[in-house]
């Protein structure tokens, strides 16, 4: 595995009691083994939403730092990603007196009230996955998983090669709220502007909102409407599986592109029945590794969240502070038939 840590390895098992519960909207807590003999302290993540692989990952990268620190880590999250579903999630959080809170945000403003109230009490707050362009000083810090203001870029770059930069595309995204999408989709649009992708167009975005259903719903309308699509981008895990689904139920993989952002084992069928070339992704456990450590650096003021501030992640290395106290877990990942087979998360 030249791309993933040998770390990691434990990472990749299922975590059942996990995945059961957060279908549920249920809390899942687990006391690092560290803490058994020691004073502990709570910590919640809060992903968009329940019943995403995605975030299954990054919460195994959550408890992983549990373990080797000791501190108590529970997740919470509503069970669908509206701009507002987070917010009594965040407010229960608050009342229980947790420490630290890390959220993957739904909504680019909705939360900024919530994360001021928790900052006025103390609690640590960092953002994972993505930001809130401009809202900076409602958070202590950001983990994102790679440079945001490429990603956009490197999706239409990936596209553009599948299919020699010329025919229709389309966009499949998560909610029209999403920051992260957003940001990725304006990336896509100023790429796209550039001479040489004269012969390429971009003729819907369209809106899954990270439901299975509805973004395969959302994925066969674009088939439908389009018969002369050559591609579809969805830079999101769930949208993403749906377009891949999509095509392959249409019969349509020899016409049809599907790239964009999704985890190996989700789209491991796809790659190896030809109905996906290529599409890309980090490692989302990283994200709650590093997040782990930096949250306990934190609290304890071992860690300035300050440009050029550095600090180390034992089995990934040293992690740097950008502007705006943002952290850069790693570069993405290419997958393809050659490769998937050494990656399984």
């Amino acid at each position: 595995m030249p791309a993933l840590k040998q770390t990691r390895r434990r990472l990749l098992a299922t975590a059942a009691f996990a995945s059961a519960a957060a279908a549920f909207g249920a809390p899942v807590s687990r006391l690092g083994a560290a803490a058994q003999d020691a004073e502990t302290y709570d910590v919640v993540y809060i992903p968009k939403n329940t019943g995403n692989p995605y975030f299954d990952t990054i919460i195994k990268g959550f408890e992983e730092g549990a373990d080797a620190i000791g501190f108590n880590f529970t997740t919470v999250a509503p069970s669908t990603a509206d701009a507002t579903s987070q917010i009594p999630f965040l407010k229960e959080q608050i009342q229980r007196g947790v420490k630290a809170i890390a959220i993957s945000p739904n909504s680019a403003d909705a939360l900024n009230q919530v994360f001021d109230e928790a900052r006025g009490k103390g609690i640590k707050l960092i953002v994972v996955n993505s930001d809130i362009p401009g809202s900076e000083e409602h958070r202590d810090a950001a983990i994102l998983p790679m440079d945001f203001d490429i990603t956009g870029k490197s999706q239409v770059e990936l596209m553009a090669s599948l299919i020699d930069a010329k025919g229709e595309i389309a966009i499949l995204s998560a909610t029209t709220d999403a920051p992260d999408q957003n940001f990725w989709i304006e990336g896509m649009k100023k790429e796209l502007a550039d001479p040489k992708y004269k012969d390429m167009k971009l003729v819907e975005i369209a809106y899954g909102d990270d439901d299975p259903q509805k973004s395969l719903r959302e994925a066969e309308a674009l088939l439908t409407k389009y018969p002369d699509l050559r591609g579809i981008i969805s830079p999101t895990t769930v949208g993403v599986a749906a377009a891949a689904q999509a095509v392959e139920t249409a019969g349509l993989a020899d016409q049809v592109q599907v790239t964009g952002l999704g985890t190996p084992d989700q789209m491991r069928r796809f790659i190896e029945n030809g109905t996906v070339t290529k599409f890309a992704l980090w490692n989302p456990a990283d994200e709650g590794l590093i997040a782990s450590y930096l949250i306990d650096g934190l609290i304890h003021g071992t860690i300035e969240a300050k440009e050029g501030v550095s600090f180390d992640v034992p089995g990934l290395g040293e992690r740097t502070f950008g502007k705006n106290a943002v952290i850069i877990a790693g570069p993405p990942l290419i997958f393809d038939k050659d490769n998937i087979g050494d990656y399984h998360f």
